[in-house]
């Protein structure tokens, strides 16, 4: 068997480890199919998770509501591209059939000035999507480009737990500003999240930073706090692998139960810690996309 050297070419000893892994990107982009960019819309932020049940849906409905405040008017969308296990239906409190436009696309239903796609529109309540990889790639890219989103400053697609066939399409088909990793601070979430940074850097998609959730318990009767999953396990993460840290959402009761209720707590409680971080996260991935 060839050794790694010999595979990758004779001057490979000479490289430093970020030439060679310059190297690699460039090969692997070559043999990617191009980007394409979404006519009419500036940015696409993913948001993702190495592994469910982190609040990632959660985190994806509340950053594109956030969103919607960063300026006078920001038209946002929201995409959820979770196809096995939809769920901004409920979170954005929409039911129906999308209308086709006079461009034969689909139109998005609106709740709470964002505009929402998800296969949850398009299936019948409770009925299960038992579909191949290409069936579901397929969906992803249809719901994706032919959605008449325009215009808009910002598109969050909402993406399934994992790093899977969606993720591979989405990053190889469509530009995008950046990504967003959500997790715990429990261990076994920490070592999928980091799974999930390691896939956007080798598909050359930025690194907006991560989102530490369920930080920490505070009692609303004395005040103590209770790091139930551990602590400070996302903030070791981003600096381990030089990402920024947007920000750290306690665990609050009202999160979950404002989502369950179809207004979600940047709408519900806006007062909230939970409402004014995701804000400050907003905040920065606004400040970060506007730079490009």
């Amino acid at each position: 068997m060839r050794s790694i050297h010999t595979m990758q070419g004779p001057d490979a000893k000479k490289r430093t480890p970020e030439e060679l892994k310059r190297h690699q990107q460039e090969l692997m982009a070559k043999s990617l199919p191009k980007k394409k960019a979404l006519p009419g819309v500036k940015h696409v932020v993913l948001v993702a998770s190495g592994k469910g049940g982190v609040g990632k849906s959660t985190t994806a409905v509340n950053l594109a509501l956030a969103m919607t405040r960063m300026g006078p008017s920001l038209n946002v969308g929201l995409l959820d591209a979770d196809i096995y296990g939809p769920s901004i239906p409920l979170m954005m409190n929409l039911e129906g059939r999308p209308d086709v436009s006079s461009n034969k696309k689909m139109v998005p239903l609106t709740n709470y000035g964002v505009k929402c796609m998800s296969m949850g529109f398009l299936v019948e309540p409770g009925q299960a999507v038992v579909w191949r990889g290409p069936m579901v790639m397929g969906a992803t890219e249809k719901m994706i480009f032919q959605t008449d989103w325009q215009p808009l400053d910002y598109l969050v697609i909402d993406l399934p737990p994992g790093t899977g066939d969606i993720h591979l399409s989405i990053a190889q088909s469509l530009e995008v500003s950046g990504a967003v990793v959500v997790s715990t601070p429990q261990r076994v979430a920490l070592a999928d999240a980091q799974k999930g940074v390691t896939m956007f850097d080798k598909v050359n998609i930025p690194m907006l930073g991560l989102v530490e959730n369920m930080n920490a318990f505070v009692c609303g009767g004395c005040g103590e706090v209770s790091h139930v999953f551990g602590h400070d396990g996302v903030t070791s993460l981003a600096h381990e692998l030089q990402v920024p840290l947007l920000g750290s959402v306690p665990l609050d009761p009202r999160v979950m139960r404002a989502c369950d209720e179809g207004k979600p707590l940047v709408i519900s409680h806006p007062e909230s810690l939970p409402a004014k971080t995701y804000l400050d996260i907003a905040q920065k991935v606004y400040e970060q996309s506007s730079t490009e």
